[in-house]
């Protein structure tokens, strides 16, 4: 059964895309622990990170930071804090979280936004991202 990430690159469900290429795709979580709280994922469904071959890996480790980099210039924050902890969704994903206070790294607590907010911030972090 195909895990959610792969129905959202297939289209199936609905994202905040900020970011893709051939083998990559970057959203926003629906449910961040802060604003700009995006997913970095392969596109290849594979369930751990450190089962990707090398690669694989390298590059979407490239794609992670070139979306950090965009997520910086949109998203006032001291720093972007990167996670991998991949036991709620069994597919790999990297998450990139606009930090300014170390709880904003728990999982604990979450922000809402509304579709507006989400989708402005998408659109911006989407043109950074391609002016990089």
């Amino acid at each position: 059964m195909p895990s959610i990430f792969t129905k959202i690159i297939n289209g199936e469900i609905p994202s905040y895309k900020v970011a893709e290429n051939d083998d990559f795709i970057a959203f926003f979580d629906i449910n961040p622990n802060a604003k700009g709280h995006t997913l970095c994922v392969p596109k290849k469904e594979v369930d751990k990170i450190f089962d990707l071959d090398e690669n694989t890996y390298k590059k979407l480790m490239a794609f992670a930071r070139k979306v950090a980099l965009a997520l910086r210039q949109v998203v006032d924050c001291k720093r972007i804090g990167m996670a991998v902890v991949g036991l709620e969704v069994p597919h790999v994903h990297v998450h990139l979280i606009p930090l300014n206070h170390m709880d904003e790294m728990r999982f604990d607590k979450k922000v809402k936004l509304t579709d507006e907010e989400f989708q402005n911030l998408a659109n911006k972090t989407a043109e950074a991202y391609q002016n990089l």
